[in-house]
């Protein structure tokens, strides 16, 4: 399945998504490694199916399996952390901000992917998470690496279509009630 696939699949309603999905496809403020591990790691995100296969069919053309395999380490950690550090952030009881997380996390470190790139597949998976804590970590260490404010709206922007999608497509299979 591709991304027009996906597109095929969106119902009436979702046209907007659509319209989206379309724009974004030919959007060059990021990078080719940037964007499509970014799709990646957000279509992982989404927990949809459909809009994982679509997405890991497109990005399986722009990246190296390396890549690849980077944009799932940053999916698969984000969804570790953005629970972790929800919680700590939303806790009425701050002790837990002062206690270490005991959570493993090397790939941070040496991701396997230049750093930015990694930090910004890791801001769209906090973005569709919801985690406060994690969003202002990673925009704090891209802003110190240079990226600049449109690259790092644009990734949130990104994260977002990728997300309507899923919820686009979960939606269609809602029953219509009887009226």
């Amino acid at each position: 399945m591709s991304m027009e696939s996906l597109k095929e699949l969106l119902p009436d309603f979702a046209k907007d998504v659509w319209l989206n999905l379309s724009t974004m496809a030919n959007d060059d403020t990021l990078g080719e490694q940037t964007k499509y591990g970014l799709l990646l790691a957000c279509a992982i995100a989404t927990r949809n199916p459909f809009v994982l296969t679509a997405v890991d069919h497109e990005a399986a053309a722009h990246l190296s399996p390396q890549a690849r395999e980077a944009a799932r380490s940053a999916a698969s950690i984000m969804a570790m952390n953005n629970v972790y550090y929800r919680f700590v952030h939303l806790a009425t009881n701050k002790a837990y901000a002062k206690m270490p997380a005991k959570l493993r996390m090397n790939v941070i470190a040496n991701p396997g992917v230049p750093k930015t790139d990694f930090e910004l597949w890791s801001l769209g998976v906090s973005a569709i998470n919801g985690c406060g804590m994690c969003i202002d970590a990673h925009e704090k260490v891209l802003i110190e690496a240079g990226v600049t404010e449109d690259q790092i709206q644009t990734a949130v922007r990104f994260a977002a279509i990728i997300q309507s999608a899923a919820v686009a497509l979960e939606a269609a299979d809602l029953p219509v009630a009887a009226e």
